[in-house]
């Protein structure tokens, strides 16, 4: 039998609802911009919201960034606002595969 893994909860600035962090968005601030970091690997301080532009204006409208990324603003949210309005699979950073003719799409098929 496996055991579950504990995953970190974070709160969501935008909405203030608490959420696994894997379902949250992580943003850094460089130079004054605010920029996405889905993959988490961006150094600094980090603020999490909702992959959903509704958090992201409540945020900006609450000026919650300025407060959990304890530096002073504004900050552009141009790049993060272009991240979330993008469609979900490039997003996520998946891409589609090349297809090759023939290639899987046989298999199985007699004849």
């Amino acid at each position: 039998m496996m055991a579950c893994r504990a995953e970190p909860i974070r709160t969501c600035i935008g909405c203030r609802s608490r959420a696994p962090s894997s379902d949250l968005l992580r943003i850094v601030v460089d130079g004054g911009e605010l920029l996405p970091d889905a993959r988490r690997r961006r150094h600094g301080r980090g603020a999490h919201v909702h992959p959903d532009v509704a958090c992201l204006d409540l945020a900006e409208r609450r000026r919650a960034f300025s407060r959990a990324l304890r530096a002073p603003g504004p900050f552009g949210s141009k790049q993060v606002r272009l991240y979330l309005e993008r469609p979900r699979c490039e997003a996520a950073g998946s891409r589609p595969r090349d297809r090759v003719a023939g290639a899987a799409t046989d298999r199985g098929k007699i004849g």
